[in-house]
């Protein structure tokens, strides 16, 4: 790995040198792949009131042009250095883990069709009964572009289906959709 090591405003000692070296060491043990690093160490002279004066910023890039950045204010360079390894650290954790999830998006089901087949409206829940047979309960807070008030025995409506916890229950509830003429 390449390593550039720099500062601002202050001068480089040795000491600093070693710890970035050794630190630097250490993050590409457990982090292999890394192509490049660059660490900045700043002394900032605008903090008057403040006292974190010591600024350390650290730069990773790794394959497919990814690039990890940690930057710490302490009072001592010393501090600086070891809390921004160690975010540096977690922010390489975190990106391998997103990168190793590995997540099957499923495309959306196709709604299920039906007629709504029982109205309860001082509870504001019904049942639908499905195309194919089977009753599916319904809230009225999964209505779409229906009122409950709208709603009556014999209402056709689309639906998507979920398992609840005492059976089938439609989680959207609308209109179909309306049927697109054919001109020929």
């Amino acid at each position: 790995m390449d390593l550039e090591i720099e500062s601002r405003n202050v001068d480089m000692t040795p000491r600093w040198k070693t710890e970035i070296e050794a630190r630097m060491d250490d993050l590409q043990r457990g982090h292999d792949d890394l192509i490049h690093g660059r660490v900045t160490l700043t002394k900032n002279r605008h903090h008057k009131k403040l006292s974190n004066v010591a600024e350390a910023l650290i730069v990773v890039s790794l394959p497919g042009r990814h690039t990890i950045t940690a930057r710490k204010e302490e009072k001592t360079f010393e501090e600086a250095i070891r809390k921004a390894f160690a975010a540096a650290d977690i922010e390489l954790t975190k990106y391998r883990e997103k990168r190793a999830r590995t997540e099957v998006r499923l495309p959306p089901m196709p709604p299920c069709h039906g007629v709504v087949c029982k109205l309860f409206p001082k509870e504001r829940y019904g049942f639908i009964l499905e195309e194919g047979g089977g009753e599916v309960y319904f809230h009225a807070n999964a209505l779409q572009g229906l009122t409950f008030e709208e709603v009556e025995d014999g209402t056709e409506v689309v639906f998507g289906l979920e398992e609840g916890k005492k059976g089938p229950q439609a989680t959207v509830v609308s209109p179909p959709p309306p049927l697109a003429l054919k001109l020929s």
